[in-house]
This record gives structure tokens, sequence and C-alpha cells, in this order.
């Protein structure tokens, strides 16, 4: 089995116009999208079919709900970058938890037949708007520690404390033992703000899935309410608010 629940540290880094950081213990999902259909028919309490406490649902995620998950990020893949992952694909998010479900990134692993990850798409969706946009990935560059560093223009807006005229550096490698990610916003030669996870690999079991659900149950609605307690933060610090584009133009 590929798929396993991670679990570890997410932290913030604001430098610029004000400093400002946090950092809060979390566990993510990451599933194998040829698993997933029958990943959790052995336990209680989670499900990929049907209404569960812990619940993966298609329609949480990008494409038409109809369209298997697995093809629909293939045909991106294909459509943007200009070939399809010959390998699995592999999905960390969160899942729905007591009926309630928002992530602010998802991140799709898309594996070569070697092995090797070859693209991937983040799944982005803001707050408050709850939007999603999918960026996709592919001819990063290697770095140390069998990492790859990606660099592309910031395209949707995500916070209203993040003006959109930024690129982003995503740093990764292959998720194993453990999961690092890093996501920077650079914005005139300056980089203003950057994100970190920081994972530890467990196996899904019944011991391992009641334990998470136990001590976070409302993972997800937990991520929604400290959003908002950190934008109250930046608000009071005075941090600069960004109008979306489409509501720019309208006015």
């Amino acid at each position: 089995m590929h798929s396993c629940i991670y679990q570890g540290q997410v932290s913030h880094r604001r430098f610029n116009p004000v400093r400002h950081d946090f950092r809060y213990s979390m566990f993510m999902m990451y599933v194998d999208l040829a698993e997933i259909d029958e990943l959790f028919d052995r336990y209680w309490f989670w499900s990929a079919r049907s209404p569960a406490l812990a619940r993966f649902k298609r329609s949480d995620h990008c494409g038409d709900a109809a369209i298997p998950l697995d093809t629909t990020i293939r045909d991106l893949v294909d459509a943007q970058a200009g070939f399809r992952p010959s390998g699995p694909i592999r999905l960390l998010t969160h899942f729905r938890y007591f009926g309630y479900n928002f992530n602010p990134m998802s991140a799709y692993y898309c594996f070569d037949s070697s092995g090797a990850v070859e693209a991937v798409v983040l799944e982005v969706s803001n707050m408050p708007w709850r939007q999603m946009y999918a960026y996709v990935l592919s001819g990063g560059r290697p770095i140390a520690n069998n990492g790859i560093r990606f660099e592309f223009a910031k395209t949707f807006h995500v916070s209203p404390f993040m003006p959109l005229d930024m690129r982003y550096v995503c740093k990764l490698a292959p998720p194993g033992e453990r999961l690092a990610l890093a996501l920077e916003n650079w914005r005139g030669g300056s980089r203003g703000f950057d994100a970190h996870l920081s994972f530890e690999r467990q196996d899904i079991s019944s011991a391992s899935l009641a334990r998470v659900l136990a001590t976070d149950p409302f993972a997800t609605l937990r991520v929604t309410s400290l959003i908002h307690w950190q934008a109250l933060k930046l608000w009071r610090k005075r941090a600069p608010i960004y109008d979306r584009p489409e509501k720019r133009k309208a006015a």
C-alpha cells in the first residue's frame, strides 16, 4: 500500500510589510488514487464511497465530479504540460471531517513509470471566497536531497493580505518516510512570505486512523478557524488589504 497518513508541522512566515509567523501541528492524508475506492472499506468511520465521519469526497477536488479524479489530473497535466503521466498519481490532502471540508492546498504527485516525480499539481483554494485553482508544475530544476525546484507566476488571488503580482518558488521531494514541501512568495526580488510542511509517515491502520480522528476530529474546521484568527491578527497589525482582480475590474 502506498497510501498513508502524514503528521507533523505546518509553518508560515511573513517578512514584509509586517512580520507575522505561526506554526501548528497537523495531519494530512496521502492517497494513491488507484487505491482510494477500496482503501477504507475495512475501517470504521472512514470512507471514500459513502458518507462517514472522515470521508474522501470526489466533488471536493477539481474537475467534473462525474469523471474519476485520476483521469482529471492526467488530462490536466496533458493539456498544460504536454505529456500524460505514465505512473501513479498520489494526493496529499485533507478529507471531509464531520461533513466539513476546506483545503488551502492539496498536492498531486504525478510519477513516471520508474517512480520519479514528473509533474506536480497544486490545487489551491482561497478564503473567504472558496474558489479553487490548479497549478501544473513540470520541468523543475533538481536540488539537494533528491528535491525539485519549480518557479512560476502567481495567477490566482489566495488571500486579501497578499497581492497577485508575485512569483512562487516551490521546493519539494518525493514523499517517503518524511514529506517536506516549501512554498515561497517573491515580489521585486524580495521574499515576502514562505510556508513549510514537515511531516513524518504513518502507515494506515485501525489504530492510526482512530488516533488522528480522536485527537483532531474537526481538522478542516480548525484549519478554517485558524485562517480567520491569523487574518484578524494581520488586520490588527495594519497589513495592507488587496482586492481580488475581478473585483477591481468590475469597479
